[in-house]
Formats: structure tokens, C-alpha cells, sequence
């Protein structure tokens, strides 16, 4: 049997994993490495250049930088908004959404460059490798995965060791912090993460780092959504990349998004993380009081009920099951009259939803004003109502004989 010599595509973010990942699959194997960067947002033209020296540098044959940030969008935000996915009530999967559609893009690129493997450095501890593994193995079954860090155990001196031995260039060293980024926001790991108790200090956030020591005044804004999806910040139409990437600056800069969720890993065990997500949080509480005035009261239970499992879905890296078409459907139905303006206030730390409007109305559709007038029915009408609603529970107390 002749010895495999395709590439080995590796997913390649520039940190000390993926980059001593380069030269110890090129030594171990004796394959070339073709890496790979999907951008879902936070790299910038500067951030891209540099990926794409360290690469070369490290001994990588090509690097490739696939823009996904729109696609991103499409395949993933657009259903999280649908949703008003929140995690725990707060967490809106800034980070860790996005695997899905990246591994799909690995994938892709291995087919176009008839490669066998791919590769990527996560480590044993975290989600990722299974948000990776689980979506690799969905698109293609055949695929061989390695994972070097997680397999081998290697440590962070054992990898910075490695790299200077084989004069390769370190990534840069010195921040306590572990900082991940994209286009539905960014969460920030450090020493404080790994316990309970306490918050990161204030120098650690990024979007949001003077947001308190040199406050914002109060400003008023609007966002205009059609048919669930973003489309204008403050009258201005955008498309949804930019109107995100416009709305992180603004709400950011008024220390919306900040954040610390604790909840249950893919692992199983308990895990913490700071995030930031000013466009998120801002977008997910403008949508919900959008729908609050359109959608009946079932087609909301059904919905949150429905989203919930969506966004663990997406948390566990299984958005690729069918499964997650089926609910995708359901809630692009959901938003066929999630049309209108939402006006909201930022102030530091505070968003407010001050109104929202719609032509498809319901409050204004009724005849009656809520608490004043009826309008709808008759005061006989509300009286046989209250009776027959009542019916169930004089039965039960008839029955335990009691009345």
C-alpha cells in the first residue's frame, strides 16, 4: 500500500497550538501542510497579512484565508436572532457557533486539494475539539482527523521548547488572557475564569475597556428589522455584516454585552467564560420586543421551547443534523411578520427598549384598548368567559369535596 502524500489541511488561527502544529505534522508525517483561516469575523487586513507570514514562516506550503463572514450570517446568526438564542438566559454563542460552518469550509478545501486529513489544535479540555470532530465526521465520514495537542498531550513549554529548537518564529506571548473573536462577539478566558467567584478586571475587556472610566452620554437609536433580519441602524441601511460590525462600536462603547456565563460544557462538566457582545445582546432584546408585538402567544411557547434546543444544539456542534433543519424552517416561518422599528437608549451599561412599531400590529389590530375598553366583546361576553374558565377548577374542588 503506497504511503499517503496529500497535504494535511490544519485549521490555523496564529496561537502557539496551530502554529507548533505546522512543522511537527510536517516532521511527523512527512506531508506538506496547507493551512487554513475562516474568517467569521475579528480579522482585520493587518491580522490577515500577518496569518499568512507566521504560516509561511512556520513551513506551511499555502495559507488560505476564506472569507465566511456573510455566510456566517446566513447559515448561523440569522437563526440565533430568529431564536432570541440566550444561554443560560445570558450567553448569546458569541464564540464557538461559528464551528460548524468552519469545519464545513476545511472540509470543502479538502476535496479541492485532494487531501485526506485534517488537522486541528485543539486541546483536550475544551469544546471545541468536539464541535470540530462531530461536524468533520458529518461532512465526511472518510476524513482522517488528527489532533496533535489533545492526542499527545503537549504542554504549552513542551510546544514553546519545540518551536525554538526548529528555529520557528513564537507567536507573541505575555497577555493572561485568552481572547477569541468574531462577528456575534468575544469571549475572554484568564485565571479568574477558572473559578466561580470573581469577575476579570477591568483592563481585560476589549470592546468595552473605557466604557465606565469615561462614560458615553445617553443616546437614542433604531433598528429596523424585515422579516426577522436586520436591516437598518439609526434609517441607515446596511447588510447584516456591517450593521453588526457598526452596532459592536456603538453599543460597545456603552458596556452592553458585558458578561460572565457559567454553564454545562459538550464534556459535561461545569465551565466559565467572560464575553462581550454589545451587537448580539442589542439585536436579540430589539427582535424579542419586536415579536412580542406581532407573534400570537402560541407561536411564542412554541418558539422558545423550540429555540432552546436549537441553541444546545448549536453549543454541542450538531447544527450540521437534520434536525436543525427542521427547526430552521420553523423559525424562518415564524418570522414572516417580524417587520418594523425599534427604538431603544444606551447608556453606560443600560439599554432600554423605549417603543417599538409594526404594520402587522396586533396590539393595534385589536379594537379595544387594553385596561380601558373592551371594544371586542360585551361585559356579558367577559362574564360567561370568566365562568367557563373557571370551570375546571370548581370541578376539582367539588370533587376533593371541599365545596
Amino acid at each position: 500500500m503506497s504511503k499517503d502524500s496529500s497535504p494535511i489541511i490544519l485549521a490555523f488561527s496564529g496561537g502557539l497550538d496551530t502554529s507548533f502544529c505546522v512543522p511537527w505534522l510536517k516532521e511527523t508525517y512527512g506531508r506538506d501542510v496547507i493551512t487554513a483561516t475562516v474568517d467569521t469575523g475579528g480579522i482585520d487586513a493587518r491580522a490577515a497579512a500577518a496569518l499568512q507570514q507566521r504560516a509561511m514562516a512556520l513551513g506551511a506550503i499555502e495559507h488560505v484565508l476564506i472569507d465566511c463572514k456573510q455566510a456566517f450570517f446566513d447559515t448561523v446568526i440569522t437563526y440565533l436572532i430568529a431564536g432570541n438564542v440566550l444561554r443560560g438566559q445570558a450567553y448569546p454563542l458569541c464564540v464557538g457557533a461559528e464551528r460548524g460552518l468552519q469545519a464545513a469550509r476545511l472540509a470543502q478545501l479538502a476535496r479541492d486539494r485532494s487531501a485526506t486529513t485534517v488537522a486541528h489544535g485543539c486541546t483536550a479540555a475544551g469544546n471545541d475539539q468536539v464541535r470540530f470532530e462531530v461536524a468533520l465526521r458529518t461532512l465526511n465520514p472518510g476524513l482522517a482527523i488528527l489532533a496533535p495537542v489533545r492526542d499527545n498531550s503537549w504542554v504549552r513549554e513542551e510546544q514553546l521548547n519545540y518551536l525554538e529548537d526548529h528555529n520557528m518564529p513564537l507567536p507573541a506571548q505575555g497577555s493572561a488572557y485568552s481572547i477569541n473573536r468574531g462577528l456575534w462577539g468575544i469571549t475572554i478566558g484568564g485565571q479568574e475564569t477558572l473559578t466561580s467567584q470573581d469577575p476579570i478586571p477591568e483592563e481585560a475587556w476589549v470592546l468595552s475597556a473605557n466604557a465606565f472610566s469615561d462614560p458615553q452620554p445617553p443616546s437614542q437609536h433604531t433598528l429596523q428589522f424585515d422579516a426577522g433580519a436586520p436591516v437598518a441602524l439609526d434609517g441607515n441601511t446596511m447588510k447584516p455584516v456591517e450593521l453588526i460590525e457598526a452596532l459592536e462600536a456603538l453599543a460597545g462603547s456603552y458596556g452592553i454585552g458585558r458578561g460572565i456565563h457559567l454553564g454545562d460544557t459538550v464534556l459535561g462538566t461545569k465551565g466559565r467564560v467572560a464575553f462581550e457582545a454589545p451587537a448580539a445582546v442589542t439585536l436579540i432584546a430589539a427582535h424579542r420586543e419586536l415579536e412580542k408585538l406581532v407573534l400570537s402567544a402560541q407561536q411564542t411557547r412554541m418558539k422558545d421551547s423550540i429555540a432552546a434546543v436549537y441553541g444546545d444544539l448549536v453549543h454541542e456542534g450538531k447544527q450540521l443534523d437534520l434536525v436543525c433543519a427542521d427547526i430552521e424552517a420553523f423559525l424562518t416561518s415564524s418570522q414572516r411578520r417580524v417587520t418594523g422599528t425599534v427604538k431603544f437608549e444606551l447608556r453606560p451599561g443600560n439599554l432600554f427598549i423605549q417603543g417599538v412599531e409594526s404594520r402587522h400590529s396586533l396590539l393595534a389590530a385589536t379594537k379595544g384598548v387594553y385596561g380601558e375598553a373592551a371594544g371586542e366583546w360585551t361585559a356579558a361576553d367577559a362574564l360567561g368567559y370568566a365562568r367557563i374558565l373557571s370551570l375546571p377548577g370548581s370541578l376539582q374542588t367539588r370533587a376533593a369535596g371541599d365545596g
